[in-house]
């Protein structure tokens, strides 16, 4: 049996889409929203199965890897994010590299050998990783408005994974994924899909008009925090939203902080654009925090911690 689990957002849907255009197979998929990275906790397998783990943390799966080692599976993991040593098994294959300017679709192309390059830009894109991004497509020979068009297309594949929980989401990223792998080539599902395409294109317009809007918490040349409320629509624009803030002042450190159904808050963090590092360092020190150097996130911040993560991250990037 093979069993494929994948981060719910553009990276992770678009490593997948490569990997099986490269080796179509029937597979049972294991994915949900972007913060549900520990996606192994739902993976049974053993002796015969093959399990494909890509874009979620392995310091947040390590105990799940040596369980599944240990009943017999075969694993094959790729990842940017937090990792640790695991015992070395002969049934584990991976390709793990924190570098702030690479992410899994990356990786995944470099797997490949380039066999399908064109999705892992739209990966990179959606994952905020623009310079990478741009420099895999110059090797394509696309036009201007092609990559336009992979730009907007990862950008709205990453919307589409955030949300609380997949209710908040347009599509599942199991059915999305079921979807875009129809599709040698990204140009091609832009064209052909334009039902999907298109409701994701209006409600990101729409969600990050509201988004504007959102209240201001702190705000130092150094660092800025922004608040946004309890509804679908802040759920689902709130990463996106961060990565466009750190586009605009790449010289600064941004945080959004989202109001969650059941108290608390979700938080985004993206470092600063000039300077990749220390957004998984910050939301560690709080439970449930986690990332990668670049971009990091808390999935559930008590109300009453609000000021010592504001804190926290602004003395960070001091």
């Amino acid at each position: 049996m093979q069993i494929d689990a994948f981060n719910g957002d553009a990276d992770g849907l678009c490593a997948l889409v490569q990997l099986r255009l490269a080796d179509p197979k029937p597979s049972t998929l294991i994915t949900g929203v972007k913060r549900d990275i520990q996606l192994l906790e739902r993976v049974e397998a053993g002796e015969g199965d093959v399990v494909t783990v890509l874009d979620v943390s392995l310091k947040k799966n390590a105990k799940d890897v040596e369980r599944l080692l240990a009943n017999g599976a075969k694993i094959f993991y790729c990842d940017h994010h937090q990792a640790v040593d695991i015992v070395p098994s002969s049934r584990f294959e991976s390709v793990i590299n924190l570098a702030p300017d690479v992410c899994t679709s990356l990786l995944i192309n470099g797997h490949l050998k380039g066999q399908f390059a064109a999705w892992a830009v739209v990966g990179a894109f959606g994952d905020n990783l623009d310079q990478s991004a741009m420099a895999v497509a110059k090797t394509l020979n696309l036009s201007e408005q092609d990559i336009q068009t992979l730009s907007r297309l990862g950008l709205l594949l990453n919307y589409n994974g955030y949300g609380e929980t997949l209710d908040d989401l347009y599509f599942a990223p199991d059915s999305l994924f079921n979807e875009l792998v129809k599709f040698e080539s990204p140009m091609d599902f832009v064209n052909n899909a334009n039902a999907i395409y298109q409701t994701l294109d209006k409600g990101y317009d729409e969600d990050f008009a509201k988004a504007n809007e959102a209240k201001l918490l702190f705000d130092e040349p150094h660092a800025k925090v922004l608040l946004l409320p309890n509804a679908p629509w802040a759920r689902r624009v709130s990463g996106v939203f961060g990565n466009a803030l750190a586009k605009a002042n790449p010289e600064k450190a941004h945080a959004v902080i989202t109001e969650k159904s059941q108290g608390g808050y979700l938080v985004s963090v993206r470092a600063p654009l000039n300077n990749k590092q220390g957004a998984d360092e910050v939301c560690s020190q709080f439970p449930t925090g986690g990332g990668r150097a670049a971009a990091a996130g808390i999935n559930d911040l008590p109300k009453d911690s609000i000021q010592a993560f504001i804190d926290a991250f602004s003395c960070f990037y001091q």
